[in-house]
């Protein structure tokens, strides 16, 4: 997994990137109450909003970590938004992308550095 200072992760599964929040950013937002997702082969910048999220707390956007096409989303997010809170880094993946440039992903951090950048 690759981890941004956005507190999102990454995760390559089947060539394509699946993007989601941290374990820390869902502590931080509380309980999440609404989940907007953006639209299958909608093609993304780098830092686009691309998600909403509402939560007990406040909203917040989801940026694009990289360049790409959005392939999948996770349409169980819509439904029960509180899977965020349940398995962040889990079940709760927000979108699934087809990067451009791969290397955008030499920016982020691995597990470690991530833990210290919260740390």
């Amino acid at each position: 997994m690759k981890f941004t200072e956005e507190h999102e992760w990454l995760r390559e599964e089947d060539g394509e990137m699946v993007v989601g929040i941290t374990i820390h950013a869902a502590e931080q937002l509380g309980d999440v109450v609404f989940v907007e997702l953006p639209e299958e082969g909608t093609v993304v910048s780098k830092d686009d909003e691309v998600v909403v999220i509402e939560s007990v707390k406040a909203a917040s956007d989801i940026l694009a970590p990289v360049d790409g096409e959005i392939t999948e989303v996770n349409s169980a997010l819509a439904e029960n938004p509180s899977l965020v809170n349940e398995d962040p880094q889990g079940d709760a993946w927000f979108f699934k992308m087809k990067i451009s440039d791969p290397s955008q992903l030499d920016e982020f951090m691995d597990e470690a550095g991530y833990q210290k950048f919260i740390g």
